[in-house]
This record gives structure tokens, sequence and C-alpha cells, in this order.
């Protein structure tokens, strides 16, 4: 059975993933499906740098203002929406192009992870959960150095649900922590080609600065304020970098350059965690726009998915 064509485009924020995405379901006669967690929420635009109604109206988009900012929305949500809209475009004849930052939304769907395998014995943590009351967090932490020194290392003895965690790994599959998690545990279940863009990290943080400027030229700030009014600081979409940056200066505690200046900074941490994510969790065929024009790296992306993809 031949599996389904998935096209994906992957980046730090602010990189372009949206004007490449265009292009190329310009010349595939694709449609796009968002990949980030936020653009899912009505009314978050600029923050979320959500296309234009004209580009919406031009090339269809998908998963873009389906939820109210009280509602939640999960990997496991974006998953089982995204693989509907990927059958029904395939059934079209159409490619289905997802264009997106968030990294466990792009490979919960590209890897085909269930969210219900991930390996789990409720009695061997009860048990690791008496051994702890009776001997103690130190002792505990020494049976993880004896079978994973190396997540032994990276977590404090008084974390107790992460050393459980590890242990729990070990016990189960015989691997260490890491080996686990980084392994690819699942074939995915499309044709797919994965594509990123990237950039010299200087000229991308340059780039992010002018473009928070822009957003708060736009009404950055009046749309994080509709927010801050109507819903809960607790809600999910109150969580998203662009908004909850202006929460400080709205009750008082910030000036706006300083809210602004978090901004920044909060983005240019994020794209970095984005980049490390790809570059550790995904096999993407990367194309760097730092100094070549971006048009001809993008031609470069369609010649590359049209030679794996038809």
């Amino acid at each position: 059975m031949n599996k389904e064509k998935l096209v994906v485009i992957v980046g730090p924020t602010a990189v372009g993933k949206s004007e490449a995405g265009l292009e190329l379901a310009s010349h595939f006669q694709g449609e796009i499906i968002s990949g980030d967690s936020m653009q899912i929420y009505k009314g978050l635009d600029i923050g979320t740098a959500k296309v234009s109604i004209e580009e919406q109206q031009s090339i269809p988009h998908h998963l873009i203002d389906k939820k109210d900012p009280s509602e939640s929305y999960s990997a496991a949500s974006f998953k089982q929406d995204a693989a509907q809209l990927i059958t029904h475009i395939n059934q079209k004849n159409k490619l289905p192009i997802v264009v997106g930052g968030t990294g466990f939304y792009i490979r919960s769907l590209t890897r085909g992870l269930d969210f219900h395998e991930s390996p789990s014995d409720p009695s061997f943590r009860e048990e690791m959960d008496t051994f702890k009351e009776q001997y103690g967090a130190r002792a505990l932490h020494r049976k993880l150095e004896q079978v994973d020194p190396v997540s032994a290392r990276s977590i404090h003895h008084n974390n107790i649900k992460k050393v459980i965690r590890a242990l729990e790994i070990h016990h189960l599959t015989g691997q260490k922590r890491k080996d686990f998690s980084n392994q690819d545990r699942y074939e995915s279940p499309y044709h797919l080609v994965m594509t990123g863009l990237t950039m010299d990290r200087h000229a991308l943080y340059k780039r992010i600065n002018l473009r928070v400027d822009h957003m708060v030229e736009k009404g950055i700030i009046n749309e994080a304020k509709w927010l801050y009014d109507n819903y809960s600081e607790d809600c999910q979409a109150a969580q998203a970098i662009g908004y909850k940056e202006f929460y400080p200066y709205f009750k008082g505690e910030y000036t706006l350059e300083d809210a602004i200046d978090l901004l920044k900074k909060n983005t240019r941490r994020y794209a970095k965690r984005q980049l490390t994510w790809f570059r550790n969790k995904e096999r993407v065929e990367w194309f760097d726009i730092t100094k070549e024009n971006k048009q001809e790296k993008i031609k470069e992306m369609i010649s590359y998915v049209e030679g794996k993809m038809y």
C-alpha cells in the first residue's frame, strides 16, 4: 500500500517558513497545514505571525483560527487533526505541506508516535517510591548511577520524578534514557520529505529583533491587551511568546521598553531551542538562506522535494 505524501518545512521562528510554504504550495498545487501550536487560536494574529487573509484565500490553509483562546490544544490533538487533513488533501491529488516550528507537534505527526505507547510500569514506579521513602532520595539516585550514569549526572537526586522515570525506562527497555529518547522508534507512516530553512545565528537574531519591532508597529500590544483582559493568565494561549511578555507591563511592573526587550530575548531563546530540537530529533534537509538569494534557495528546495516526492 502506497503511503500518503507529506512535505514538512521546519526551522526557527522568523526565518521565513511561511513564505517558503506558499511558494511550494503554489508550485505543487498544495495545501498548507499549520504546524504552529499557537496559530490554532482565534485572535492571536500578529504575535503568531499568521499569513494574511489574502494569502489564506489564495492557498488553502488549515489549523488556523480553529480554537478559542480559552481552549487547550495538544500535540495529540494536532496529530489527529493533521492526519485527517493529510488524508483528505491526498485524496484530492493535492500535496499537503506542514509548515511550522513546534517540534513535538511535528514529531508526533511525522514519526507516528502513539501517545499511549510510551513505556510505563505503575507497579515499578510504586516500588521505587517505596524504596525512596525507606532509604532516601540519594539511595534511589545511586540506583540510577549504576544503570544510567549519564542521566544520573544530569538529574538532581531530589528530582524524584525524573529519577524514577529514567529507572523505569531502563527497567522496561534495557536502554539508557538518552538512547531511548533519541532513537527513531517509529517509521514514518507517510511518504515524507522533511525540509528546513536556517541561517547564521547573528543574522537570525537581527531578523527577530526587527520582526518584533514590526509587530509592535502593527499592534501586538493591543492584541496582547485583548487577551489579558478577556482570558485567564493560566490559559494555554496566554503562555505564548508575544503575549505573556506584556502582562507585567499591563500590571505596572515593567516599562513598555522592558516588555519589548523581554519579547526579543525570549524569541531569540525560542529560536535557539527550535534549531537544537530539529537538529537532534529529525532528519532534515537544510537550506541555509544566510548569504545566498532566498528565492534561489526556495527553488533548490522545490527541486529537492520534486526529486524525493515524484
